[in-house]
């Protein structure tokens, strides 16, 4: 006879959310939108995406730290889980610098009105399961950064939470460190030792979605939407060099990269159109950086997303908006998991600075039409002049100040590089450099 396996007991219901940022009239910039997702009994599941797309006020919506615009978010209880609750780690440790590692993770229990002999013991416990026996009375500025979210990770466990919420908890740290306390959060996982049913984890890095979890939810930007859910079905412990692994990697590089032909105005790195294009922070060396990376051997051109993430020591969400804007400026084409320098890319990385300025000037442009509206009224005008406020309001009309504020920050610091005119901080004022 079959034996019948019973489906894991849900324990995060979250139905339609959706989430404005600012409020009353101002309410305007739509982060997340109608968010669905269920977190089940023994399961890791990742929130994968870019900067702005949501993933992190979806967790502070779960943590109870925000309240969503519309839709719920229910904890249920189960057999498992009678009394669910959740706790967070944080990116930036969030730990109270005049208390000792003890009485930082105490705090929790502490506001939970548990009896202090109770406390302490439950305190030393957390200590010692995440490695930090005998350092109970040191204070955070004596401890390494590994070391101070460990103790972020205790606090958390303390309190024994049915789910685990954790913020970006790795990006803070170096490279050796953060493989080092991911390694061990793991084993503490598989062996069972942690209190917690379930793992969110909030991340920019695709490579640890695919090493720690077994779901991964993409999200769109702007606004964020859940666009893919990935079942991880590789067996732990995984390995970064396995093809399985490798092939995840990429597949899940392209669907970052692709844009849904549905909706071509507001997915990918560049909402909006015309002027109201909201451009990245991307500096000319960076690009220059990229160009010159995939340019030269072992790429020679043509670059895994995933191998040149790894060779430059980037994440994703710090890869894709140098990439898109190459893309953008048509110096390289973006293709699944690839990137290609077109003709002109290739021609730029043999160029010389004065070539390369020309080079960058005509991109922006034929391609950025915010580049060539700026440069357009500088050359109507008799002065040859047009305050920056002017544009700022422009872009206003169709995107959040801060959003306004990135993008012309942004377009100026490309137009004075190529030349296209130039920028006066002081007086805030557009001007040519030679009007003629």
């Amino acid at each position: 006879m079959a034996t019948i396996v019973a489906p894991p007991s849900p324990l995060v219901e979250v139905s339609k959310l959706r989430h404005f940022y600012g409020s009353g009239a101002d309410a305007s910039h739509l982060v997340l939108d109608d968010v669905n997702l269920t977190l089940v009994d023994g399961e890791i599941v990742g929130l994968l995406g870019r900067s702005g797309s949501g993933k992190s006020t979806l967790l502070r919506s779960i943590a109870g730290l925000i309240r969503p615009t519309e839709g719920n978010v229910r904890l249920v209880a189960s057999e498992a889980a009678p009394n669910p609750s959740v706790a967070m780690v944080f990116q930036t440790f969030a730990l109270f610098p005049w208390l000792t590692v003890l009485q930082n993770v105490e705090l929790g229990l502490e506001a939970q009105k548990v009896p202090p002999e109770e406390r302490r013991t439950r305190a030393l416990a957390a200590i010692d399961l995440i490695g930090l026996d005998g350092f109970e009375s040191a204070y955070p500025k004596e401890l390494s950064g590994g070391m101070r979210q460990r103790v972020g990770l205790a606090r958390a466990l303390v309190v024994n939470p049915s789910v685990l919420l954790m913020d970006e908890p790795f990006s803070a740290l170096d490279v050796l460190t953060a493989e080092t306390l991911r390694s061990d959060l793991l084993d503490l996982w598989s062996e069972g030792r942690m209190p917690i049913r379930s793992i969110l984890i909030v991340t920019h890095n695709i490579e640890e979605a695919v090493l720690m979890c077994d779901r991964i939810l993409v999200f769109s930007s702007n606004p964020g939407r859940v666009v893919a859910e990935i079942k991880v079905n590789l067996p732990q412990p995984r390995d970064r060099l396995d093809p399985p692994f490798r092939a995840l990697v990429d597949d899940i590089y392209a669907r970052m990269t692709a844009r849904a032909p549905a909706t071509p105005a507001r997915d990918g790195l560049f909402p909006g159109t015309g002027i109201a294009m909201v451009l990245p922070r991307v500096s000319t060396n960076a690009l220059a950086g990229l160009i010159e990376e995939v340019d030269a051997a072992p790429f020679s051109g043509k670059a895994g997303m995933a191998d040149l993430a790894d060779s430059l020591q980037l994440e994703a969400d710090e890869l894709f908006p140098i990439a898109e804007t190459l893309q953008l400026l048509r110096f390289a084409e973006l293709r699944g998991a690839e990137i290609i320098l077109t003709v002109t890319g290739r021609r730029y990385a043999e160029a010389e600075v004065d070539q390369r300025k020309s080079m960058v000037a005509s991109a922006l442009l034929t391609h950025v039409p915010l580049a060539q509206h700026i440069r357009r009224i500088l050359d109507e005008r008799a002065s040859h002049t047009a305050p920056a406020r002017r544009f700022r309001d422009e872009l206003e009309d169709h995107m959040s100040p801060d959003y306004a504020e990135e993008t012309l920050r942004t377009v100026t610091q490309w137009g004075r590089y190529a030349e296209i005119f130039t920028y006066d901080e002081d007086d805030d004022l557009f001007s040519l450099d030679d009007p003629t």
